[in-house]
């Protein structure tokens, strides 16, 4: 690999990239949560979105690889603000009956980073150099921040939920106004609301719900990071030989098993959950009924590791391996959905504070398996890996 030959590294050190840059990537939500509960949602974005940039531009002119991990890990810590703060928003914008849809864009966009991406940074580092794929994320960022600032309005509603009379409804704020950094502000004791936040955050990691979505989730991206390993490892030796751009074409089946999962993890849970709070006369929303759900992603994506692991394993062609990784990415986003709705739906005035603690023993397992990956497939093999003795 580029970065291997560049920096005189090997593979398992080279996985650190992706792995502390996924770990900061859980982890950042410990500041950038309670910063948001303090500044309100579009001051953090703007921030995190700065920090993005200013890590990729780095990356980008690192000269030792010390550097180069350190540009990944900020970058990962920027990224952060665009986990748990968006089901937060989603819950404080959209009505239970609708929130599993609209929460799926969100986990598909993710899938769009996680899939085409790799794409278009392999088309890059084999017609550019490998310093290009993070300069074109450090432009896209840049892009994004453009756009964010104009067009993204504070979410955060700080007063309390209740009828108003008349004579006290605020006055509508113009476009101008909108665009003001204050308009989320909470001046209620901003350093021990911090604080606070901090600790419900500590405290909400102990609820067995939450823990149960975390370990559920870091299992899901886990073996995601085994595949994506394996796949550009794999495929640029014999009897592949495959180029980088070839590798990264090889995503695009993951990228479709997000689109096919669009509906069975979004629309779906929707009809699900909302059928049973008509049926039960109940307009509470019903988070458990989302669960039924999971059925479908339980059984495709356990198959779609082993005909991955069986086909690499064989050296088969690439059309096995290809359809197993789209069978778990249908199962990987679907799931993700699920679990993050049942969450947001149980804990919805702390939906970011609840799911602090997903993400980050969600980074936490899937860091193990990026380091360890490796070890695991060269002591055991890919066979035994992938679910077959």
């Amino acid at each position: 690999m580029p970065l291997e030959k560049h920096f005189h590294t090997n593979a398992t050190h080279a996985t650190f990239l992706v792995g502390f840059n996924v770990l900061l990537f859980g982890c950042g939500n410990i500041i950038w949560v309670p910063l948001m509960r303090v500044l309100g949602k579009r001051p953090v974005y703007l921030m995190a979105l700065a920090v993005f940039v200013a890590a990729n531009a780095w990356s980008t002119k690192a000269t030792s690889w010390g550097s180069l991990l350190g540009g990944r890990m900020v970058a990962g810590f920027g990224a952060a603000a665009a986990d748990a703060t968006v089901p937060s928003a989603v819950a404080e914008m959209f009505f239970v009956d609708e929130r599993g849809h609209c929460m799926m864009f969100f986990h598909f966009a993710i899938g769009c980073g996680l899939f085409l991406g790799p794409l278009i940074n392999a088309y890059v580092v084999e017609f550019h150099n490998w310093r290009w794929s993070t300069g074109w994320i450090a432009i896209t960022g840049g892009v994004i921040f453009i756009l964010a600032f104009f067009l993204i309005r504070e979410p955060q509603y700080n007063r309390e939920r209740r009828q108003y009379p008349e004579d006290e409804i605020p006055t509508p704020k113009t476009y101008s106004q909108w665009l003001s950094l204050t308009v989320g502000y909470n001046s209620d004791r901003p350093l021990q609301r911090f604080l606070t936040t901090f600790w419900k955050i500590v405290q909400i990691a102990l609820y067995p719900p939450v823990l149960w979505v975390a370990c559920l989730l870091g299992v899901f991206v886990g073996w995601t990071i085994v595949i994506q390993i394996t796949s550009s490892q794999t495929f640029v030796k014999p009897p592949y030989s495959w180029t980088l751009g070839k590798v990264g074409v090889f995503s695009i089946s993951a990228w479709l098993g997000a689109v096919l999962s669009f509906y069975f993890g979004g629309r779906l849970i929707d009809l699900i959950a909302n059928r049973a709070r008509k049926h039960d006369h109940d307009l509470r929303p019903r988070p458990e009924k989302r669960l039924i759900a999971l059925v479908l992603p339980f059984l495709l994506a356990p198959v779609g590791i082993i005909i991955f692991g069986q086909c690499i394993s064989r050296k088969t062609l690439w059309v096995g391996p290809a359809f197993g990784f789209a069978m778990h990415t249908f199962g990987f986003i679907a799931t993700s959905n699920i679990a993050i709705t049942y969450a947001v739906d149980a804990y919805q005035d702390y939906a970011g504070e609840a799911l602090v603690t997903v993400f980050v023993i969600r980074a936490i397992i899937a860091v193990m398996c990026s380091f360890y990956s490796n070890v695991w497939i060269k002591n055991d093999g890919l066979e035994k890996v992938g679910g077959c003795a």
